[in-house]
């Protein structure tokens, strides 16, 4: 029984796991938008939309918390400067899933996760 466990192992070790969340919310903060597997999107969703709390928050622990995920200084700047500003009147829901179908290879179902206050 799965009780009180929460999130997906993903078939990966925590250090494992813990890598690929971390490449992956630091390029969604980069790009804006990426494409993955439905099962990674729905599971870097909340440890992304945590991220741009921290940047709202906007003060020097948050960045230290945020440099401590993240891996990129550049990526932490643009979080906290220009993300974290479009996303000032908005209460949570930063992030939203589109599924676009199955993969050709292996048919996995494929998602894009984007940020949705992205502007260009």
């Amino acid at each position: 029984m799965r009780h009180r466990v929460a999130g997906k192992k993903l078939g990966r070790r925590y250090s494992h796991r813990r890598a690929l969340f971390r490449n992956l919310v630091t390029e969604l903060l980069r790009y804006g938008r990426i494409t993955t597997t439905l099962p990674k999107a729905k599971a870097i969703q909340s440890v992304a939309e945590k991220m741009i709390t921290l940047g709202k928050r906007g003060d020097l622990h948050a960045r230290r918390q945020a440099l401590a995920f993240v891996q990129s200084k550049d990526v932490v700047h643009k979080l906290f400067d220009s993300i974290a500003a479009q996303t000032a009147e908005r209460n949570g829901g930063y992030t939203r899933i589109l599924k676009i179908g199955e993969r050709q290879g292996d048919g996995a179902p494929m998602a894009i996760i984007e940020l949705v206050d992205l502007q260009k």
